[in-house]
C-alpha cells in the first residue's frame, strides 16, 4: 500500500527540483525525506529520479508516474474538502423549475423535508410545462422529462428508469368496462396532455418482445399536465403518465393501474442546467435527495422489471 506521504514527498520534490527543499516544504528532516523516497521506489520497483550531485530529474518512469500521483492527491483533497463541507450547512437561494403536475404534487412536499434539513437554504420554485430558458430566465436548474433538445444543456439523470403507466379512476371503471388490450383503447374517453399546440394522442407500450401504438381521443385536452391527472382522479376518463406523478394517487387507491403486464414509454426525469459551473453543493444535494426519493417510488413501480 502506498503511503500518502511519500506521495506528498514525491510530488513535491518533483515540483521543486530537490529533495532537501521538498523536505524543508513539508517539515520533515533530510533523512526521513530520503527513506521515503527509496520506500516508494522499492514499492514500484522502478526508479523515479537520476540522481547526481548538483541535479535531481525525474526518470521516464517517474514523468509517467507524476500525473497519476497528483491526481490521486487530489482525489484525496477533493474528498476532505467535501467531508468537510458536508459538517456546514448550505444557504443561499436556490432557483429550480419544474413540471407542474411532478412538482406540485410530488416534488412540493420533499422540498419541504429538504428545507428543514438546510432550513438557511431559500427556494424559488417555477412551476411549468413549457420548457424553461435556462439561458435567459432566473433558473439555476430545472428537473424535465426527457433529455433536453438543446445538446449544449447538461443533464444529469435523476430518475432514468421511470414510464408512463395508464390509469383510471374507481369512478370511471364502475362506469365502462376497464380496456383488456391495447387496441380497447380506442373505445374509452382518453385525457390528452397539450405541449406546444401538440395533443399527445398516440400512445406506446411494449411487453418486452414487440411496441404497440395507438391513436386515442377524448372530449378533454389540457396544455397542464397537472390538469389531466385532476381529471382522472375525477372519473373523466383514461390517462397515461409518468409512474412519479401519479404513484401518490395509485398508492392512496385514488387511481387504478391498467394493462399492467405492458410498460409505457420511457420517461426519464433529468436535472438540467446551462453550464457544470452552476452544479453547486445545494444543487448536487437536492440532486440525490429527489433521486432517491424518486428510487423508492420506481421500487413498487408496476411494469414488469
Amino acid at each position: 500500500m502506498l503511503r500518502f506521504d511519500d506521495l506528498q514527498l514525491f510530488v513535491r520534490t518533483a515540483e521543486l527540483g530537490n529533495l532537501s527543499a521538498a523536505a524543508r516544504h513539508l517539515d520533515i528532516s533530510p533523512a526521513v525525506a530520503s527513506a521515503g523516497l527509496k520506500r516508494l521506489e522499492l514499492q514500484l520497483q522502478v526508479r523515479l529520479f537520476s540522481r547526481s550531485t548538483r541535479s535531481l530529474r525525474l526518470t521516464p518512469e517517474g514523468e509517467l508516474f507524476l500525473g497519476h500521483a497528483r491526481l490521486a492527491l487530489q482525489s484525496l483533497e477533493d474528498g476532505r474538502q467535501q467531508l468537510a463541507g458536508s459538517k456546514v450547512g448550505i444557504s443561499g437561494l436556490l432557483q429550480l423549475s419544474a413540471p407542474s403536475d411532478f412538482g406540485r404534487n410530488t416534488l412540493l412536499p420533499w422540498l419541504d423535508e429538504f428545507q428543514q434539513v438546510h432550513p438557511q437554504l431559500q427556494l424559488r420554485l417555477l412551476l411549468g410545462d413549457r420548457v424553461a430558458d435556462l439561458f435567459r430566465e432566473p433558473v439555476d436548474i430545472a428537473l424535465r422529462y426527457g433529455a433536453p433538445e438543446d445538446s449544449s444543456l447538461v443533464a444529469l439523470p435523476v430518475a432514468a428508469a421511470n414510464r408512463r403507466v395508464l390509469c383510471a379512476a374507481p369512478d370511471y371503471l364502475q362506469r365502462h368496462t376497464a380496456p383488456e388490450t391495447i387496441e380497447a383503447l380506442a373505445e374509452h374517453n382518453c385525457l390528452l396532455y397539450m405541449l406546444a399546440g401538440r395533443g399527445h394522442d398516440r400512445w406506446s407500450f411494449s411487453d418486452g418482445k414487440r411496441e404497440q401504438h395507438i391513436s386515442v381521443k377524448g372530449d378533454r385536452v389540457s396544455d397542464d399536465a397537472d390538469v389531466v391527472r385532476r381529471w382522472a382522479v375525477s372519473g373523466a376518463g383514461l390517462v397515461y403518465k409518468s409512474w412519479l406523478d401519479v404513484a401518490g394517487d395509485v398508492r392512496a387507491g385514488r387511481l387504478k393501474v391498467l394493462l399492467p403486464e405492458w410498460r409505457g414509454e420511457p420517461a426519464p426525469l433529468n436535472l438540467i442546467c446551462a453550464h457544470r459551473a452552476q452544479l453547486s453543493k445545494p444543487v448536487l444535494l437536492l440532486r440525490e435527495f429527489v433521486q432517491t426519493r424518486c428510487t423508492e417510488l420506481l421500487a413498487h413501480a408496476p411494469w414488469p422489471h
